[in-house]
């Protein structure tokens, strides 16, 4: 029921889950909240999944338009990168994200040489 209403919503409508809510009616004011929000985890998923020309879901579980605005991250790193980081960073006795910063910042530095 819930995938019907989100496809009848405008593009680009926010609060997602506030106006199916709402737009349950009497359903939606009865329903427990641990009911809505199981209901909506499905939902996000199916529409993310039956329609990804119209929403996408990020790694964050959040159910966005697929306006062309929202770039998926690419996140993936291999087992052994992340090994050879976490060793690189306790060798130079920091965090990974740390290290990773000054990584990025020396190659920008000599890319522009």
């Amino acid at each position: 029921m819930m995938l019907d209403i989100l496809l009848q919503l405008p593009t680009g409508a926010k609060n997602l889950k506030e106006n199916i809510t709402l737009r349950l009616g009497l359903i939606g004011h009865l329903s427990a909240n641990r009911d809505i929000n199981a209901a909506w985890d499905e939902t996000k998923s199916r529409a993310a999944k039956l329609y990804p020309d119209r929403f996408i879901l990020d790694k964050r579980n959040v159910l966005q338009w697929n306006d062309g605005s929202v770039r998926v991250l690419d996140d993936k790193i291999s087992t052994t990168n992340v090994k050879r980081l976490n060793q690189l960073a306790e060798t130079e006795n920091c965090s990974v994200d740390d290290l990773v910063t000054k990584l990025i910042s020396d190659y920008k530095h000599q890319k522009k040489k």
